[in-house]
């Protein structure tokens, strides 16, 4: 998988799990907060957004418990994850600086004399 096939819910979520282990409702949650609100993910779109991560070796199941009788399986990045996402919020920074350098040398439009 190369690193300019990611999109965004993608990238998120492998943030979302950056700084650790996390249930799958958890992830969504924080997918949330670090989008500010913009990217809101349903269970059912998730848990295939982590299954098809899991096939490409970029997040594991790290463990699982019960909790109120109900079955909560928590994932982590493995070390490609690590460095997919490392590699895309490189180049994120670096199109971001472009843009922004860009927006800076944009000539000013011409104002007429008054």
């Amino acid at each position: 998988m190369g690193i300019e096939d990611i999109r965004e819910p993608t990238f998120l979520v492998l943030a979302a799990l950056a700084d650790g282990a996390k249930h799958g409702y958890a992830v969504i949650r924080e997918v949330k907060a670090i989008s500010d609100s913009r990217v809101t993910l349903r269970a059912g779109t998730l848990y295939a957004a982590l299954g098809r991560l899991a096939d490409q070796g970029l997040v594991r199941q790290s463990g699982e418990e019960v909790v109120d009788g109900r079955l909560r399986r928590y994932y982590d990045l493995t070390d490609a994850g690590v460095e997919v996402l490392a590699a895309q919020a490189a180049r994120l920074r670096q199109n971001a600086a472009e843009a922004d350098r860009r927006l800076r040398t944009r000539a000013r439009p011409v104002q007429a004399p008054a």
